[in-house]
């Protein structure tokens, strides 16, 4: 059985990734890098094993889709922290509603979303309108970029639905 359905392995291993990709020396460049910043307000990015996880596996991962889904619009995703590095506030601000530490995992639609990964696991994208739950893993927030899905509206007393 496969990890992935067939469509969604398809786009990932055409964006380069293939099952056993491991780069944890990038995983803990990005997590150095990004901790050790710190917005003018002092608030500094979670690193956890969940972003570590994420990160090594599908790290630099490029995804160039578009078109129908099976609910929304696919839309292109990067999965680069750095690209996602000035949401600190809104991270903070998502964290401290869910109680947890966030850390962002890249950015969806040119930047029009920014993907982030909680200490939990659970991967979310913030944009102008709300904060979405794209899966409580990595592997569910993937097939739901990939293949379109509509995601779950994070409430603002962190209830997700």
């Amino acid at each position: 059985m496969s990890r992935f359905p067939d469509d969604v392995e398809k786009v990932l291993r055409a964006a380069g990734w293939a099952p056993g990709r491991k780069d944890d020396q990038r995983a803990r460049h990005w997590g150095l890098t990004l901790s050790a910043w710190a917005s003018p307000a002092g608030h500094q990015h979670t690193f956890s094993r969940a972003a570590t996880a994420a990160l090594s596996e599908f790290g630099g991962l490029v995804v160039d889709q578009s078109g129908p889904g099976v609910d929304v619009a696919r839309t292109p995703f990067v999965l680069d922290p750095e690209r996602a590095l000035p949401t600190w506030l809104t991270l903070r601000g998502l964290g401290a509603v869910l109680g947890v530490g966030l850390f962002p995992l890249g950015i969806e639609d040119d930047g029009a979303s920014a993907l982030a990964i909680d200490t939990t696991g659970r991967v979310f994208a913030l944009d102008h309108t709300a904060e979405w739950l794209l899966g409580v893993t990595i592997d569910e927030a993937l097939t739901t970029l990939v293949l379109g899905r509509r995601p779950a509206r994070v409430r603002v007393d962190g209830t997700v639905g």
